[in-house]
């Protein structure tokens, strides 16, 4: 549809508005030279559908649409032109001039505007040194965000009410940008484990982690020194430090030239799941057992690797192999035959389903199957619940 064709005309509305408040509506409606009625006539160009219509209203929405007597459509198709033709700079401009935090605070609940204006709106909101949910002004912002970003929100509702929400925003998104935004808002001050969130997401990028390294704040560096994508320019500032040092050795994405500057931490080497095969032979064949142990418990073992580490015949080291979800089936099969690999069989999501199913009728093993996630996709999958 087009706005345009609508000006000094007449529609029909039936119910509310349902992104746009009331107030908002009618003044787009106004700013359009669109006029509002709430009976038809044959000045009405278009009925409108919207929320919470009554009994009597459906049946009449009905009636007209079966005389063919005007065009109905949802309100949700006109809020969205209507978002859509908003002038962003005039609108903020208005907000800015006028100080109506109950408008701004529509905009910024309305589901229609796009991503970028909601950014800039956002901006412009004072939360009061609050928290997120501290008051009724801060909880309606916060769950119009995370309502904005949340995967599958339908599957759980509860989640926009609580600061998990974006605990479970920064997990979920893949989105740089997003990251920035949330890094950004004032109430992260009383959520260190959020800001830790972000820095450790692979999807943090560059000018991110250098504006978090500013900082100095030691959880943060602690957490940026776990993430798997730490730029390159920030490599050389945490091997100043032996335990960020170590924590980079775990977690950062390895090249031939990386895996030689970090071969000082020989233990967190091994745990690291970015080792190619021919690292992984160069930390074995250091012949020390903390390493070997170490890389027993790295779930990116190549087979020839975890054949040798087998075959050392360390007791430790071979409940950690039956454990890693690199193991491959066979030798998880030849495992089964000696009862005191069960616990750690049932801990692995390798393990084959007829395994962890025999595994779960003893007591002894039956939470370690509950809990384990191949078990879990394969109930989920099944949809045949737990027996």
């Amino acid at each position: 549809m087009n706005l345009k064709e609508l000006k000094n005309r007449s529609i029909l509305l039936f119910g509310k508005s349902r992104a746009f408040s009331p107030d908002e509506f009618l003044s787009q409606m106004k700013f359009h030279k669109i006029t509002v009625v709430s009976e038809f006539s044959d000045d009405v160009v278009l009925v409108i559908d919207g929320r919470m219509m009554t009994p009597y209203e459906q049946n009449l929405s009905d009636e007209l649409y079966e005389q063919k007597k005007a065009k109905a459509i949802s309100i949700d198709i006109l809020e969205k032109e209507l978002a859509k033709s908003i002038d962003e700079d005039t609108l903020l401009m208005s907000l800015k001039l006028s100080h109506d935090k109950d408008r701004l605070k529509s905009f910024i609940q309305n589901t229609m505007i796009s991503n970028e204006l909601f950014f800039r709106l956002m901006k412009m909101y004072s939360w009061s040194d609050e928290d997120f949910f501290e008051n009724d002004d801060n909880r309606d912002v916060s769950a119009a965000y995370i309502l904005r970003f949340y995967e599958n929100i339908e599957r759980n509702h509860n989640v926009q009410f609580a600061t998990t929400g974006f605990i479970h925003l920064v997990a979920q998104t893949k989105d740089a940008n997003l990251l920035k935004e949330i890094s950004t808002l004032k109430p992260l001050q009383f959520h260190p484990k959020i800001k830790a969130a972000i820095a450790m997401s692979i999807y943090c990028d560059e000018s991110m982690q250098k504006k978090f390294f500013k900082t100095k704040d030691e959880k943060i560096l602690e957490a940026l020194s776990f993430n798997k994508n730490l730029s390159s320019s920030l490599v050389e500032e945490f091997l100043q430090d032996e335990n960020l040092g170590s924590n980079l050795a775990r977690s950062v994405k390895l090249n031939d030239d990386l895996f030689e500057s970090l071969r000082e931490y020989t233990t967190s080497l091994a745990l690291n799941e970015s080792l190619n095969l021919k690292m992984q032979e160069q930390l074995l064949a250091v012949d020390d057992l903390s390493i070997n142990y170490a890389l027993s418990l790295n779930n990116s073992l190549d087979r020839s690797i975890i054949n040798r580490l087998l075959e050392l015949k360390n007791s430790e080291i071979e409940q950690a192999i039956y454990e890693n979800s690199a193991t491959p089936v066979e030798i998880l099969n030849a495992a089964y035959e000696d009862s005191k690999n069960h616990m750690a069989l049932a801990k692995n999501e390798s393990t084959p389903i007829e395994l962890l199913y025999q595994l779960q009728l003893d007591s002894r093993y039956e939470r370690a199957v509950k809990i384990n996630a191949g078990f879990g996709k394969h109930i989920q999958t099944q949809n045949i619940g737990w027996l």
